[in-house]
This record gives C-alpha cells, structure tokens and sequence, in this order.
C-alpha cells in the first residue's frame, strides 16, 4: 500500500523535521596506531583521482565525483523516476545492479573521512563533502534507482555514521551542508522503516535493514521517530539473530559469505551500541559466538573458508586496506575480543586495522592478553545447520580437514543463496585446497553463467541424468528442493565416518535416492567415497571433482593425480569409461572457479561418466601424500 501511495505523495517524508542536534551518538571509532597507513592514503588518494574499484573493475576512472546514477560497467543511466516504480532487476532499464549499486553504499566516503582522520589531510575532508554534496543532488528523495531497496539505504547509513565520526568537527563548520545530510538521513530512516523486506525476502536484507535504522537512530538520535526508529530496529536485530542463524551457529541461508555478512552486521551492531550504552541480549551475543566457532571450523590451517553457496564480497565497511586483508579472520579477531577467545585470535592470527579502529588501544591490550592453546580442536559437527567434519592434525602442517555438506538448500520458500550441492565435501590438507567449492561469480547477469555455478555439475558430488538435484525457478529461486539428512557421523578413533542421504533426484520418472558415505583413515591419509544410487531403472550418472588452482592435475585410464608444491592427492574410480578432465571448458560448462564476484579462472574439473541399472554402488578412493 505504501508503495502505491508514494506514486502519489502520500505518505513521503518530502519535509523533514528539523533535527534536535543536543546529543548525538558516542564515539565508536577509535584513534589507533595503524599498521598500514600508507595503504589507507594511497586508497584514498585513487578516491579522490576518480578512480575506483567496484568488483571485477580495478582503478576505473569514473571521475571525482561519479555520476552516481550511470552503471560503471555497462554506460547505462538509469530513470529518474520515482525508486519503488523502478525495475531495478531488469538489466536493459538500469544495466548490472550490483554495479550501480555499490558506490552509492558509499564505503569510499570512509576512507576518505578515515584518511582525513588519520592524517589530518584537509584535501580528504573537502573531498568526503564533495562526494556527499554530489549524491545528494544526483540521487534526490525519493527518486532514482538509489532509492529502492532498503538494504542499500541501510548499508549507505552505517558508512554514513562511520564517515561522520570520523569526520568529527568538520562536518558542524559547514551548517547547510549538515543540515542536508541530517535531511537525507531522515528520509533514509523513514524509508527504511516503510519498507522493511518481509516473507519471502526476510533474510539478510531485512538483518540489514534493521542494522542502518538501529546504527541511525543511536548516532542521530534528533527527532521524535527515533526512539521509535530505535525501539524497532532493537528488537528486529534480537529476533532475526535467533531466527536467521542455527543455533550452532550456521547461518540458514546456506552461503558462508552471507554467513560472514550477518555476522558482522550483529558485530557492528553490538560495538555501536555497547558505545552508547547498551548491549543485546545474552543470547543474541551467544548466537554470534556459535557463528564465529563455525567459521573458525570450517577455516583450514592457511585460512582458506569453503565457497559454499553464494557470494557477492560486500563489506559493510570498509576501515582495513592491507592487501592480504581476510573478511574472515578479520571477524575472527573481533570475535576473540569481544568473546575473550584465545582459540579464535589463534584462527585470526594477527590484528588488522579493521579491528583498530573498532577497539583501540584497548582492544589491542586485550587482545594481547590471550595466549592461544595448542592443538586446535574445532567443533566438528554441526547438525542443525547441516555441516560435519572429519580430519586430522587440525591446525598443523600435517592437517587434513574435510567439510561434508548436508544441509537444507537455503533459507525460507525461495531459498535464495543456497547451491544445489547436497552431499558435496571439499578437502584441503596443510592448508593446501584440493578439492574446492568453485563459488558463485554472477548474481543478475549472464544467466548461463549464474545457473552452472549454483548447480549440481559445480560441486563436488554426484549428478544424475544431466539434472540438479533442486530444480532452479529464478536468479534468486529454487522451485523444487532436495532434502539433506545425515545418517552417521563419526570421529573418534583413526577411522572416521560421515554418511548422508538426499532425494533431489526422487522427482525424476524413476526416482532415484542418493546416499554418500565419505570415510576417512587417518593412518594411511586415505578418503573412501561411496555412493550409492538406489533405482529400478536406467539413468546417466556423472561424478564431478574440482580442483584447486594450485593443483597440477594428469590423468591414467581411471585414476586423476593432482598436485601441488606441497601436497599430492591420487584418486582411483572404475566407473563408466574413466575420467575425463576439463578445463576453463564451455560445451560443457565445466573447469571454473570464481574467487571474486564477477570474475572467473580456469581450474581442473575431472568427471566420471557413466550409465547405472537399478541400485548401484560408485567406490571412489583418495589417497594424501606429501608433493612431488
């Protein structure tokens, strides 16, 4: 109704009140020793020259400022028509979204207020208001693709408070310019609270959303909504904390990225708040621990994390520039503060200048007073989110760690972000990545592209009769669902054990049901797959294997040897007519790795093809053995 009303000027905050400017919010952002300086004011020196790095495109020159409402990839301007009455998914009326999008979430006004902060440096105070002065008259209330989705509203107003902190006194010597900006934040927040995204959609987006109103209504609280702002945003942030995320702490979307997103939305969201006096609940707080213990489970000894499910590399800020910066190790050190966790910091392994700036000196002491423990012993199960480990040596040169996935699709009816990877595992062994999860690499564009690498071919698992285990309905939809269930997981001992089942191929004519079991041998580093495939008729079946980068990948009649400069992983199957590998491979599409959104490699993908009758039983062996 709201949306059909605003057409109209029903309803719109085109008027906003004059803000009471007696309090503001408490400092949050420290004044830290950075340990890469030159790397902040390098960032921003590129900034404030126009050019600019927006996912695959490195140092375009989009000029300072952008033209905010012209998509940097594709040249398209999208209408400036009223936001909501705008079909922001349609590539031929706005160009890539996420493109055009992801200035406007303006994390490079941070780093211009961060280098301000950090070096006194007038030339990037000038330049944070000349790039806000600019988005304003570009993308005025309420028109424009800038004003459509909540989400981007919500992101734009956490690096906003960020920015005007760091800011400090600069932004009250120029009286109409904050008055503009207080102007624009209200509307943001009246918007926000018009149009939260519910049903279907209430996933991170609408985390999100409640995030920039909580953020907002603590740092500006100036008008009489924000209490009311304030009062919502709270207690959305409390119930999608419990609600989003499994109580062992994997988030239900199904997509370690959207895992580490919320995350660091619940983060800030404490940090900001405990700034200003108040701390979310003791179960929320729990909730963030469980998920940090989950990442730190997945993450192998070289810091690699599984590329399970979707990723598109949001930040929600940006305030660390070092060029080996990890998102998450990154949340990792904030968790081993905030959780007083040695294991965790033993995860991060160092501090970053995120974490700086968040904590200070204070959070430095802190974190210097936790002695990490030896040997790691990572949570190895994780039955409501659906992930179960088996391994050896953890955290050692030595180490083997295997992620079995047997989880739901996604989160809620259209399971968004989730991959259909049922059953799939990937190995890495001392810190090497073996076999890997090839990611995501598109979202709106290139639905050939968006389709391979959500669909079963992609993972490490097994495809029957050409077709994905869930069946695809949308960029961001899944019609008909496979269903994951464990059925033993064990890992006591030197032979351990995981064994799942899955019925994504029980819709077919002759339903066909897919059960795995993976046993390791941690004796002779030895990986037994079994799968078996239970039918009454004929079907095609295809086993898919992804490679690592790294891997240097050869072929015998039916055996695969991968290596790399470390180790070796040698791997026998008589199915079918043995393997076949692919690489950076169209007809079919096979042999791909997307690290980055938007962005594709080539990797080595070695299949087994073959025909089966009835219910059959697929052996595949994996030895592990220092490199050549």
């Amino acid at each position: 109704m709201q949306k059909k009303a605003s057409k109209f000027g029903v309803g719109l905050a085109l008027d906003p009140p004059a803000p009471a400017l007696v309090r503001l919010g408490a400092a949050f952002v420290a004044r830290p020793e950075l340990a890469d300086r030159a790397a902040l004011v390098s960032a921003a020196d590129e900034v404030l020259a126009g050019r600019w790095n927006v996912f695959a495109m490195r140092g375009r020159q989009l000029g300072f400022p952008p033209q905010w409402n012209r998509d940097p990839k594709t040249g398209t301007v999208a209408p400036m028509r009223l936001g909501k009455a705008i079909d922001y998914r349609s590539e031929h009326v706005v160009g890539d979204i996420k493109y055009l999008w992801e200035p406007s979430r303006h994390l490079e006004l941070v780093t211009l207020a961060a280098a301000w902060r950090a070096t006194g440096d007038r030339r990037y105070a000038e330049g944070a208001r000349t790039l806000l002065l600019s988005w304003f008259e570009q993308c005025p209330y309420p028109i424009g693709v800038h004003w459509t989705s909540s989400l981007e509203l919500a992101v734009r107003l956490l690096n906003w408070a960020f920015a005007w902190q760091l800011l400090g006194d600069e932004v009250g010597k120029h009286p109409d310019f904050q008055r503009r900006w207080l102007d624009n934040i209200y509307q943001h927040c009246h918007f926000i609270r018009g149009y939260f995204s519910r049903h279907s959609s209430a996933n991170n987006h609408l985390f999100g959303e409640y995030m920039g109103l909580y953020v907002a209504s603590l740092q500006w609280p100036c008008w009489p909504e924000s209490k009311r702002w304030h009062a919502v945003a709270r207690r959305g942030l409390e119930i999608e904390a419990l609600k989003q995320n499994a109580s062992d702490g994997v988030n239900k979307e199904q997509a370690i990225y959207y895992q580490h997103e919320v995350m660091d939305m619940m983060l800030l969201c404490q940090h900001i708040g405990a700034a200003n006096g108040e701390s979310f609940s003791p179960a929320y707080l729990q909730r963030l621990e469980r998920m940090a213990e989950f990442v730190a489970a997945l993450m192998d000894v070289g810091g690699n994390v599984p590329m399970t499910g979707d990723a598109d590399d949001a930040q929600m800020v940006r305030i660390s520039y070092e060029p080996d910066w990890n998102p998450y190790r990154s949340l990792l050190a904030s968790c081993a503060i905030l959780f007083s966790r040695a294991d965790l910091k033993a995860k991060a392994g160092a501090l970053d200048d995120k974490n700086r700036w968040l904590f200070g000196a204070e959070g430095e002491s802190r974190w210097r007073t936790l002695t990490p423990a030896e040997p790691e012993r990572p949570v190895m199960a994780f039955p409501e989110g659906g992930y179960y480990l088996l391994g050896r040596a953890f955290g050692t040169p030595q180490e083997v760690r295997i992620v079995a996935d047997c989880a739901p699709l996604g989160y809620l009816s259209i399971a968004a972000h989730g991959h259909a990877d049922a059953l799939s595992f990937t190995l890495s062994a001392g810190g090497e990545e073996l076999l890997i999860d090839p990611g995501t690499y598109a979202y709106h564009t290139q639905k050939a592209w968006r389709d391979y690498f959500r669909g079963t071919a992609a993972h490490n698992t097994v495809q029957v009769d050409g077709q994905d285990q869930s069946e695809i309905g949308g960029n961001f939809m899944w019609l008909k669902k496979a269903h994951a269930e464990l059925v033993a997981h064990r890992v006591d001992g030197e032979h351990q054990l995981f064994e799942g089942k899955q019925d994504g191929y029980c819709r077919l004519g002759d339903p066909v049901l897919h059960r795995r079991m993976i046993a390791f041998d941690s004796n002779r580093n030895g990986v037994v797959v079994k799968d078996i495939l239970e039918c009454i008729g004929e079907h095609e079946v295809a086993l898919h294997w992804h490679f690592g980068e790294k891997c240097q990948v050869e072929t015998t009649p039916d055996s695969v040897l991968a290596t790399t400069r470390t180790r070796s992983l040698n791997m026998t199957c008589s199915f079918g007519e043995g393997p076949k590998l692919l690489h950076c491979s169209t007809t079919p599409v096979a042999g791909w790795i997307s690290r980055k959104f938007d962005e594709k490699a080539g990797i080595t993908t070695a299949v087994w093809r073959g025909k089966i009758r009835g219910t059959t039983e697929i052996v595949t062996e994996i030895v592990l053995a220092a490199g050549h």
